[in-house]
């Protein structure tokens, strides 16, 4: 009869030892599948434009050139008043409100209704552009030979400065009314928040510090 109860408890043993790894693979298989619904189905990866020497990168890493790219193109056409700026530089604003963070997004609000006060936007056409040879690449050789700052200067995984040698040309009536050069240091941030609206995953955090007019010499400028 104890043969018989061993055997029992034996099959009981191995029932239970089953049962304890059922449930583990039952854990296990909700975690995965907690995992797999919580990962995203986009991911932007920043890849440097020159390849032909290979690069290695952790996927989360901007490459210079691409912040570069992007707040050049989002300030130009914040920038950018085809007809009349009183209507254009609002509408820019509020186009391209997913590029930029809440705070920029009043201050840029608060120089619209500013100018506008004072008449200097209406019927007036604006034009931004890169003054020739100041731009990303020529900047980098100048870092190197003259040890002037980069055009990009990394503070953190997820926060930069960049700064443009830009001009700025104004027209009223057809007629050119302003003509300027000015270097313009801009502070941009991360931010992965609605790539929907904005895939770049980046936003311009408005000026980092006051904009710099300058004169051209003799190659120099002040």
């Amino acid at each position: 009869m104890s043969k018989y109860l061993y055997a029992l408890a034996g099959r009981d043993k191995h029932i239970l030892s089953l049962r304890i790894v059922i449930v583990a693979l039952v854990v296990l298989l909700i975690f995965i599948v907690w995992g797999w619904k919580s990962a995203p189905d986009k991911l932007t990866i920043h890849i440097p434009p020159d390849l032909r020497s290979g690069s290695t990168r952790v996927w989360w890493d901007i490459d210079p050139s691409s912040i570069y790219a992007f707040s050049f193109y989002v300030f130009q056409q914040l920038n950018s008043w085809p007809k009349d700026g009183e209507i254009d530089y609002k509408r820019n604003i509020e186009a391209y409100s997913p590029y930029l963070t809440p705070q920029c997004e009043q201050v840029l609000l608060a120089e619209y209704s500013q100018r506008k006060n004072l008449g200097e936007l209406k019927g007036r056409v604006r034009t931004m552009g890169e003054i020739l040879g100041r731009g990303i690449n020529s900047t980098y050789q100048d870092y190197i030979t003259k040890r002037t700052e980069p055009r990009v200067i990394v503070l953190s995984k997820d926060a930069w400065i960049v700064t443009f040698d830009l001009y700025v040309d104004e027209y009223f009536s057809g007629e050119s009314i302003k003509r300027a050069l000015v270097r313009y240091p801009l502070s941009v941030v991360r931010s992965d928040t609605n790539p929907e609206l904005n895939p770049w995953g980046l936003k311009l955090n408005c000026y980092a510090s006051k904009p710099l007019k300058l004169v051209m010499g003799e190659g120099n400028d002040k």
